[in-house]
């Protein structure tokens, strides 16, 4: 005999489980790895350098075009110039696939 007199007393491993929470998460890691060599360089962030009046220029002048290693203008710079490797490929699956999930959950 098992420590449970009935079904009750179990808890099921399941019931938190939603086959929707996790197809908008693959579809949001999809459409944010396939969208990102399209925004980047739609933000002004392209292989010749940030242009002229661009939103990557606005942001270029927040920090009066002192650009730190790793600031988010470098790294999205490094991926206008360079394209995106597996690491950047693999952050922006990973954050389209929560942004998506929150997104199923708020709207669920």
């Amino acid at each position: 005999m098992n420590d449970y007199d009935n079904d009750d007393d179990m808890i099921s491993c399941s019931a938190n489980f939603s086959w929707g929470s996790w197809i908008a998460a693959g579809v949001g890691a999809v459409v944010f790895v396939a969208a990102a060599p399209v925004v980047v360089p739609a933000l002004g962030f392209t292989s010749a350098g940030i242009a002229a009046g661009s939103t990557g220029a606005w942001m270029m002048s927040l920090s009066a075009g002192a650009v730190a290693k790793g600031s988010t203008v470098a790294v999205l710079q490094s991926i206008g110039a360079a394209g995106m490797g597996s690491v950047a490929t693999a952050a922006t699956g990973t954050a389209g696939a929560i942004a998506a999930k929150a997104i199923y959950h708020a709207i669920d």
